[in-house]
């Protein structure tokens, strides 16, 4: 048998073998036949039970023999915890690498780094003959908006600060505040960590005060954990606080965003709304006026600024006064 042909073969085995129930009645040779065409081998029913039977000594497997169609799977007392991974497990590790990296315990990220190598390699090694292998480098997740580098984060400080959340420890740190030059000590409470873009932060109370803030971990210059109990907020979830509007960088208010927008944009957010109470109903001067509940933040100013002369804010009259105000300073900087 070619070397070719006889790793494909193998590789279709081990892949047929951990695909093998350890309980119930088994899988047939026709749901096996099919899982291992969803992975990506095109394989006939008669070659999977061929599979079968080859492997059913070599490996005790069990045959249900009691009426066909007959099942197959490991027996009871036989542990199925096979090397390798299968394609889907690769396939899915590949993809999500990335983002795990920033928000897994480095000691865990540690554990897992054989098995990213593995499935990088798997992959590479089927990618020729095997269409799912190939599915890593036809697909990909862009930002909607300018893409911005990540900031240098040091990894002896992300593993300090991640083993303090972890073991819900208190850490003393040298903070740079956004705009400062300098940084200064301060005491955390670390509740949680979220990624947002490019950046990661931790969500921290500091010191005595209860209210949970952000730190960028990039800003973070020295970190140092400490053998104390970190407080816990009273009642702190980190979805809620996501929720919040916390991430937006903004008040934790809400209000009513009334607008009037061309038809561009229009089209935009009648298939993206802002939220799920948006309205949008027409306008004498413009294509649409539109409703919507949003969070009071820096980032809906952002968004407004960024669609130009797409938008004009009617209320709340606050808001209107502040981007009319924001944007007569950006006409003086273009004289």
């Amino acid at each position: 048998m070619p070397a070719d042909k006889k790793h494909r073969t193998l590789a279709r085995q081990w892949e047929l073998l951990k695909l093998l129930p350890t309980r119930g009645a088994g899988k047939t040779a026709a749901e096996l036949t099919r899982a291992l065409k969803e992975a990506g081998f095109p394989v006939t029913k008669r070659s999977v039970e061929r599979d079968l039977n080859d492997l059913l000594d070599v490996f005790r497997l069990d045959r249900n023999d009691k009426s066909p169609p007959y099942g197959w799977r490991w027996p009871y007392d036989t542990p199925a915890a096979l090397p390798g991974i299968t394609v889907a497990e690769a396939l899915s590790l590949r993809l999500v690498q990335d983002t795990l990296r920033p928000l897994l315990p480095a000691s865990v990220i540690k554990s897992l780094e054989p098995r990213f190598r593995q499935a990088e390699a798997k992959l590479a090694t089927l990618a020729e003959r095997n269409p799912t292998a190939q599915w890593a480098d036809k697909v990909r997740s862009v930002p909607p908006t300018l893409p911005l580098l990540a900031p240098a984060i040091d990894i002896d400080i992300l593993e300090t600060v991640q083993e303090a959340l972890l073991a819900n420890q208190q850490l003393e740190a040298d903070y740079r505040a956004m705009g400062t030059e300098e940084p200064s000590a301060i005491r955390l409470h670390p509740l949680g960590l979220i990624t947002r873009g490019p950046v990661t932060y931790l969500v921290a109370t500091a010191f005595t005060y209860p209210d949970p803030r952000l730190y960028a971990l990039h800003r973070v210059s020295k970190a140092t954990r400490l053998n104390k109990p970190a407080r816990r907020a009273d009642g702190f979830n980190l979805d809620a606080y996501i929720q919040s509007g916390a991430l937006q960088f903004g008040t934790g208010k809400s209000i009513r965003l009334e607008a009037r927008i061309n038809d561009g944009l229009k089209r935009i957010l009648e298939e993206t709304p802002l939220s799920a109470d948006q309205t949008l109903a027409p306008d004498e001067e413009w294509a649409a006026r539109i409703s919507a509940t949003v969070a009071d933040s820096w980032q809906l100013r952002w968004w407004i600024l960024s669609q130009g002369d797409s938008i004009q804010v009617l209320r709340p009259r606050g808001l209107r006064r502040e981007i009319s105000a924001t944007l007569k300073a950006a006409v003086v900087r273009y004289k």
